[in-house]
């Protein structure tokens, strides 16, 4: 089985070099030429357009970053819709939300193709480790028969239920690790303006009853200063946005995601929507003038170890 992959940026590229070091026969497309480099030095093949990988490939993944960009690729003119074969798949990586997943499988069920969602969630940095957690959604079978591509570029590997589970909990861990962020930036801040050293306090909260997924990795990036996460606050919006979009649907009010949805505009504001997401605990620190910097941490996840 051949596989074809379209977005290669900072998640994207990690998920296809997995597949090819899988040993997994694989076609790449991206509008960046250069992000597939290494992916060629890898031994993957290069599309000059979405419908030209399709047309070569059983089944298309997609790793891109918003709604309008899926239904770009995947249903405009020279889509993966014009070159993929009936019986093939389209398997979604993108952060979609439920609405969006179910439209888009609409529109590619009439051509024979079937759809699998499959986001990933746990960082960047676990993108290139090939231990990232993949959450699906859609057909068991076909799940199924998709397992070993996806085992192949994740750690945990979680089937959600039908077509629409996956974008449902995806953007319920997104909601929680961007309150997380706001509240392992307040917590430093609090150890800074109380004295104490940031490193130790660090690790402290690491080993306590308050630690977070997010307070081990993130906050790492806050310290050394660079908040290199490798995602956007234009991303973290797009997702906060999908998450109080369910609060409405489902009549669950969602307080703390709605103040971490106004903090991270504040920030988008202040800093651009091109800024890391890590950037919203900068409004705290710019408002107080008080860094939060310690020695000893890495300047983006993987790079070395405290």
């Amino acid at each position: 089985m051949r596989y074809g992959y379209i977005g290669l940026g900072h998640l994207g590229g990690h998920l296809a070099a997995s597949l090819l070091k899988a040993g997994f026969a694989v076609t790449v497309y991206d509008i960046d030429r250069s992000r597939g480099h290494r992916h060629l030095a890898m031994g993957a093949a290069w599309a000059e357009s979405p419908r030209e990988l399709a047309d070569g490939c059983d089944a298309v993944l997609t790793c891109l970053p918003s709604p309008a960009e899926s239904r770009k690729v995947l249903a405009g003119p020279g889509g993966i819709l014009e070159g993929l074969r009936p019986g093939g798949t389209w398997i979604e990586m993108s952060t979609l939300c439920r609405d969006d997943i179910m439209t888009l499988a609409a529109l590619a069920a009439p051509r024979g193709i079937s759809v699998l969602e499959a986001p990933v969630t746990g960082g960047v940095h676990r993108a290139a480790t090939g231990d990232i957690t993949i959450l699906g959604g859609g057909e068991k079978d076909l799940f199924e028969q998709h397992r070993p591509a996806l085992q192949a570029m994740g750690g945990e590997i979680f089937h959600m239920g039908p077509l629409g589970s996956a974008s449902i909990i995806k953007v319920i861990t997104n909601m929680l690790a961007f309150i997380h962020l706001v509240a392992a930036g307040e917590a430093l801040m609090l150890a800074k303006r109380g004295g104490l050293d940031l490193a130790k306090a660090f690790h402290a909260i690491k080993a306590s009853s308050g630690n977070s997924f997010v307070h081990e990795t993130e906050s790492q990036l806050i310290l050394n200063g660079s908040y290199d996460i490798g995602f956007t606050m234009d991303l973290a919006l797009k997702d906060l946005g999908f998450a109080m979009k369910f609060g409405e649907e489902f009549r669950v009010p969602l307080a703390l995601a709605g103040l971490t949805q106004q903090l991270f505009k504040q920030a988008q504001q202040t800093y651009g929507g091109n800024a890391w997401s890590t950037q919203v605990v900068k409004l705290l620190e710019d408002a107080l003038k008080t860094d939060l910097r310690a020695p000893g941490f890495p300047a983006r996840l993987g790079e070395s170890t405290i």
